[in-house]
């Protein structure tokens, strides 16, 4: 059964094996989330579930938004997310949904914003070499050439060029979920994942699986 959450990004750390090997893990608050709606093949033609986190004041909310929460007898939650789901059996709104619907061992797929760095060169932006960097040489971190000089005599689209960098939705996927600690309601996930600190993630079961 596919399982999905949404979660906030603590940080990186690091822990240790029965084996004594470090494993990197990044630390996620998963929930606590509350379903907010549930769409169905019947309703909406296909099957989801709608899950609200974060707590925030209702003057914050808008009429259509106060509405919905309403609806479904909710206070009004700060973020909203949907997951699409195989099977919406035993779940109906209202539920609240933690840590440990995931387990130890399971393969998940972490979805986020990577960091914003601003307006970068060819260089770092798309890893492009550098030229030259004798004194002579007058193009070091540059482009490099833009095409022919007639004929299309122009910039084909796609080209790699300098502007700006992250801030884009990234899904990382098949992470191993390390361990789950149902104490301070976090899951521990082999590796990296995007965004910084207190960014807000959407895991879900990995479809590599």
């Amino acid at each position: 059964m596919k399982k999905a959450i949404i979660g906030k990004k603590i940080g990186m750390t690091q822990i240790f094996d029965e084996k004594g090997k470090v494993i990197p893990v990044t630390v996620i608050e998963a929930g606590p989330c509350t379903i907010a709606q549930i769409k169905t093949i019947e309703t909406d033609g296909y099957n989801a579930v709608q899950l609200g986190y974060g707590e925030v004041k209702p003057s914050k909310v808008n009429k259509p938004e106060t509405g919905h929460f309403k609806k479904a007898s909710l206070t009004p939650k700060k973020h909203l997310r949907e997951f699409r789901l195989d099977s919406l059996e035993g779940l109906k709104v209202g539920d609240e949904l933690k840590a440990d619907v995931f387990t130890a061992g399971d393969k998940v797929d972490v979805q986020g914003t990577t960091k914003g760095k601003g307006f970068q060169g060819v260089i770092k932006r798309h890893g492009q070499s550098r030229g030259p960097m004798g004194h002579g040489s007058m193009y070091h971190r540059r482009p490099g050439s833009m095409g022919p000089t007639s004929t299309p005599g122009r910039v084909f689209k796609g080209k790699k060029l300098p502007g700006h960098m992250g801030v884009e939705t990234v899904t990382i996927q098949n992470l191993d979920v390390v361990r789950v600690d149902m104490d301070k309601n976090v899951i521990l996930v082999k590796g990296s994942v995007p965004g910084v600190k207190g960014a807000i993630l959407k895991i879900k079961s990995s479809v590599k699986a």
